[in-house]
């Protein structure tokens, strides 16, 4: 699970540079910003876990 979140995490930053700076393909920001929060929400529901 932390593997595939952490997977998640790495292509958000990247799908989240490339909807900067390059106009085109803004859809990308979006894309980005939705599998970070993915991904801090699978980590945030693996700590919370963990606590118990």
């Amino acid at each position: 699970m932390t593997g595939f979140a952490v997977i998640l995490l790495i292509v958000g930053i990247v799908l989240l540079m490339l909807g900067l700076f390059v106009e085109a393909v803004k859809f990308l920001l979006w894309v980005g910003v939705f599998l970070i929060v993915i991904a801090i929400i699978a980590w945030l529901m693996r700590f919370i876990r963990r606590q118990t």
